[in-house]
């Protein structure tokens, strides 16, 4: 595997707990903040269906300032900014986030709308036609966040924040370091409560990313060795969310392979190698509910792949390498689209959708989902320009 010579690390300092147990570090985490207001935010699944949201509260030793249990799929607006509210009149100087990407979402958005006052377009990133995408700024300080996960969710370290305009369906998307995590905790118990589809969900759109950024142009040593790990444990982890469905560790396990692909993105490997996989997935599971997270990842990734293929083939023969299926005498060509179809294939085999009919959603609707993938920031990072929405409708059309 080639790689640049020089490259730029930041390893983010946040206290990991994992295994079995691993709540019972909460209150020191909490400590260790100096917060004494702490606001639980989580969505009616975690706060009703499950006894978690208890458990957190048990395990604090004490009530919290306040429980926002309104978390909503995709983060829209109007559910943020009730969180924000209640937030605001509990004084608290500390959000518990429980759940997956959606309530890590919401809390952060919670923690930028605090501090930063207004609405979420305000502080958004802007795409000014025919320029570079533009994103504010948003200096004000923000009060810490602790995460409690239920799902492998990529959202966990990340310092972007996207949520859901109710009224156009867009994504508005801010960003700002402040908001990445003081610690994170992986409690396998904690972890079991999400059904195995909604855990399928996550791990099926951190397999994509890996697989995109196993092929980024930029890919150095260390964000390579993250990825591989991270790869390795997907391959051997994710067959078991439906197999061994009382598999508590598995879950840790791909937790772990998330945490590596994070790093490995603030090590260099970003997502310009499958940027219109992202912007067609956002695009996707934005628009249509019957379209989970996971399966617009799924569906998109191989033929996203293909459509990238001729602008970078070594990076999508290096992912064929690490797969093992590059057959012997292979051009990197033919390791490419031998790559593609291993990525499709593994969807399948775990049980992943990989055509768009078969989550519903109709041919007549892909003008719009290519539209609104425009707009998307992923997409102005793709290795290969898109000239269109033309040429996403293609993408989406082979998806069908």
């Amino acid at each position: 595997m080639t790689s640049p010579s020089s490259f730029r690390h930041v390893a983010y300092p946040v206290r990991v707990f994992a295994g079995d147990g691993a709540l019972s570090n909460l209150p020191g985490a909490v400590r260790r903040t100096g917060a004494v207001r702490p606001f639980v935010v989580c969505g009616q699944s975690v706060a009703t269906r499950t006894d978690l949201l208890e458990r957190v509260i048990e395990a604090l030793g004490e009530p919290p300032a306040g429980v926002f249990d309104g978390v909503q799929a995709g983060s829209p607006v109007p559910s943020v900014m009730q969180g924000v509210e209640m937030a605001r009149e509990a004084g608290a100087d500390l959000i518990i986030a429980v759940g997956g990407g959606s309530a890590v979402v919401t809390a952060r958005a919670i923690i930028i709308m605090l501090a930063e006052g207004g609405l979420p377009r305000d502080h958004a990133t802007k795409y000014p036609e025919g320029q570079a995408p533009i994103s504010p700024r948003l200096m004000a300080p923000k009060i810490p966040n602790i995460l409690v996960l239920t799902t492998p969710t990529t959202a966990a370290t990340r310092a972007g924040t996207a949520v859901i305009d109710a009224d156009t369906g867009h994504r508005l998307e801010m960003f700002d370091p402040k908001t990445r995590p003081e610690a994170v905790i992986w409690d396998t118990d904690a972890l079991l409560t999400a059904p195995a589809d909604l855990c399928m969900s996550a791990s099926g759109s951190l397999f994509s990313g890996v697989i995109s950024a196993l092929q980024s142009p930029q890919v150095n040593p260390m964000a390579a060795a993250d990825l591989l790990s991270s790869l390795g444990l997907l391959v051997e982890n994710l067959p078991l969310i439906r197999k061994a469905t009382a598999d508590g560790h598995a879950r840790v396990n791909l937790c772990v392979a998330s945490f590596m692909y994070n790093r490995a993105w603030d090590t260099g490997a970003n997502g310009s190698a499958l940027g219109v996989v992202s912007a067609l997935a956002h695009s996707l599971d934005t628009r249509y509910a019957q379209c989970d997270h996971g399966a617009a990842y799924s569906i998109t990734t191989g033929p996203g792949m293909r459509f990238n293929r001729d602008f970078n083939t070594a990076g999508q023969a290096r992912v064929a390498d690490a797969l093992g299926v590059r057959e012997l005498g292979d051009s990197d060509q033919e390791a490419a689209d031998s790559a593609a179809a291993a990525v499709t294939g593994f969807f399948e085999a775990v049980g992943m959708p990989v055509r768009l009919r078969d989550v519903g959603i109709p041919a007549e609707g892909i003008p719009q989902i290519a539209e609104d993938a425009l707009t998307d920031f992923g997409l102005h990072r793709n290795v290969r320009p898109v000239q269109g929405a033309n040429e996403l409708e293609a993408v989406l059309r082979s998806a069908w």
